[in-house]
């Protein structure tokens, strides 16, 4: 019988809320804020940990894939907490003074990619100075090669559902493919699209819709 996602997933927030950290993506400063926590448990990670709880293929058997795309290595087992320490850290040294935002649940690492300067208005074109930032990203998964890769797209309320529900994936699909092409193995990527359905701000303000639109990219660590 699968153990569920979410419960584990909820256990481990428990325990992780005082740990939930952000960093300035210009000035690379620590910051912890009820904002940040907010965001990363109930619009980034958490939606992505229900999603993939949520999906019918069996999580064992993706992991047994990826571990075995990765080059047959163990998995991390007790060595979680450290594998991703070393990935978080890296990931913030390549990303400072990005615009990616760097946050941290527990085990899991959550990258924030503002739309302003990943894609154009009502485009799921990569903006070209953005490509950079996703060889930085693109490096660390190479390297850090047993984790899961959710790549998520989000907008804000404006325009139908259905047409922001389109846009979120054909964005995510972006950059996803561009993973790809930089090494990333396939099998490592989920890809999906939110809509406008797990806002971080509110969507009564342009400043609220501004951080609605965005791409994150969730890691989640193989244990086998």
């Amino acid at each position: 019988m699968k153990t569920s996602l979410v419960g584990l997933f909820s256990l481990a927030i428990l325990a992780a809320l005082t740990s939930c950290t952000t960093f300035d993506p210009y000035t690379g400063d620590e910051k912890a804020s009820k904002t940040a926590i907010g965001a990363s448990i109930g619009a980034g990670v958490g939606a992505v940990v229900a999603y993939l709880d949520n999906k019918d293929e069996d999580s064992r058997k993706r992991n047994k894939r990826i571990l075995a795309a990765a080059g047959g290595g163990a998995a991390i087992g007790g060595g979680i907490g450290y594998y991703m320490d070393a990935q978080e850290a890296k990931l913030r040294q390549q990303l400072r003074g990005s615009g990616v935002s760097v946050e941290r649940v527990g085990d899991n690492i959550n990258l924030i990619m503002p739309g302003n300067i990943t894609f154009a208005s009502n485009s799921a074109d990569i903006n070209a100075s953005f490509y950079s930032v996703l060889d930085s990203v693109a490096l660390v998964l190479e390297e850090y090669d047993k984790t899961l890769v959710v790549v998520a797209g989000h907008t804000d309320s404006d325009g139908g559902a259905a047409f922001n529900e389109d846009l979120s994936q054909r964005r995510a699909q972006s950059v996803s493919s561009y993973l790809v092409s930089q090494s990333i193995l396939p099998v490592r990527i989920e890809t999906i699209g939110f809509g406008e359905r797990q806002p971080i701000a509110d969507n009564g303000s342009a400043a609220g819709k501004q951080l609605n639109r965005r791409v994150e990219i969730t890691l989640l660590p193989i244990s086998g």
